[in-house]
């Protein structure tokens, strides 16, 4: 059974509710109104025999409306299949049903969707950071979170201080240099050693 056959059920059993159809190099993806995520995911569950919940992930469109989505890959385990979801989401309201009661797996990533992109999931059992600490006033996987990461004055919680190559070794500067030279450390090329030397022992 492929997943384009399994799509055309939830389009037969949903309607209007499925939002969008996406066939790409062999891959099925649904946008579902987010209003009707829930129901979607039991009907893959309980009629389609998706038993597994693979991700869940999420996507920051700044500028775009809807601003946010919510990404679900699903797999059958006994067909072989794969399927994905999206909940499209608006930046005023960026609030989707949590589907932890259909699988459990569900719990921590949609953890750490709120954690990292401030996406609420309702009715989850637990819904509180997973990385960040609590009353960490930022999700700092949305796009207006800079990559060297924000100061933040939160006495005997997490350090406040700038720390040793800040912004971390995948975040590199505009320039029309190689890799090497966009690295954050050939920012200070005068602190820190560019090349390291290996001696062999007779």
């Amino acid at each position: 059974m492929s997943a384009a056959t399994e799509a055309t059920k939830i389009e037969e059993q949903f309607g209007s509710d499925v939002i969008e159809r996406k066939e790409f190099r062999g891959e099925t993806t649904l946008s579902i109104h987010p209003n009707r995520i829930h129901d979607v995911a039991l009907f893959c569950r309980d009629m389609l025999g998706f038993d597994m919940l693979l991700d869940i992930c999420s996507v920051d469109h700044a500028g775009t409306h809807p601003r946010f989505e919510v990404v679900y890959g699903l797999y059958s385990i006994a067909k072989k299949t794969h399927l994905r979801l999206k909940g499209r989401l608006s930046e005023d309201e960026p609030e989707i049903d949590s589907i932890t009661d259909v699988w459990p797996t569900a719990n921590w990533h949609e953890r750490e969707v709120w954690d990292m992109m401030g996406i609420k999931f309702r009715n989850h059992p637990d819904l509180r950071r997973i990385l960040m600490w609590e009353g960490y006033p930022y999700h700092p996987l949305r796009k207006e979170f800079p990559l060297e990461g924000i100061p933040s004055d939160v006495p005997d919680v997490a350090f406040t201080e700038v720390a040793p190559l800040a912004g971390g070794p995948f975040v590199t500067i505009p320039t029309e240099g190689n890799t090497e030279v966009r690295e954050p450390r050939a920012r200070h090329a005068g602190e820190l050693p560019t090349t390291a030397t290996f001696i062999a022992e007779p």
